[in-house]
């Protein structure tokens, strides 16, 4: 099945790579691109006004062109640019993780999807449950020490 590929952090660290090496072949080519991305990832500094926030779809579209374009840089699995926001063109630096990029876009043509769905925070809480295992079954092994030992009877009731 598709989710057994795409859920897993192996592809997503390939679809990371792709992403990242399509990005910078553009930049050296000087092609202007737009990406698609999940807005709930996005980040503004500083953060924009409600009125222009409200306005973002689940799904949004940046072009990347003029100086937003020349602003444009790949850092920390991330990409990050300038760009004026609103009628009044309110400036902020947007910073986009790569695996929140859905599409990559030139001339209304999609170059690259991004199929990816593994979140980084699924590994965390992965961890923080196996973690939480391992406390425990070091309490019982302690424990099973601690009473195994004739000397500790008298620390029991």
């Amino acid at each position: 099945m598709l989710e057994n590929i795409t859920g897993k952090k192996k592809f997503a660290q390939i679809m990371k790579k792709n992403l990242e090496d399509i990005i910078i072949y553009f930049f050296e080519e000087e092609q202007n691109f737009g990406v698609l991305c999940k807005i709930e990832d996005v980040a503004f500094y500083p953060e924009l006004p409600d009125a222009i926030n409200g306005e973002f779809r689940p799904l949004t579209l940046f072009f990347l062109a003029g100086y937003t374009f020349e602003t444009a840089r790949i850092e920390d699995e991330c990409l990050i640019f300038e760009a004026g926001f609103g009628r009044d063109e309110f400036g902020s630096v947007v910073t986009v993780p790569l695996l929140s990029i859905v599409q990559v876009i030139v001339d209304e043509t999609p170059i690259c999807i991004n199929l990816s769905v593994y979140k980084e925070e699924d590994d965390e809480l992965t961890k923080a449950s196996n973690s939480n295992r391992e406390d425990l079954d070091g309490e019982k092994n302690s424990m099973a020490s601690f009473l195994n030992n004739p000397e500790n009877s008298k620390f029991l009731k």
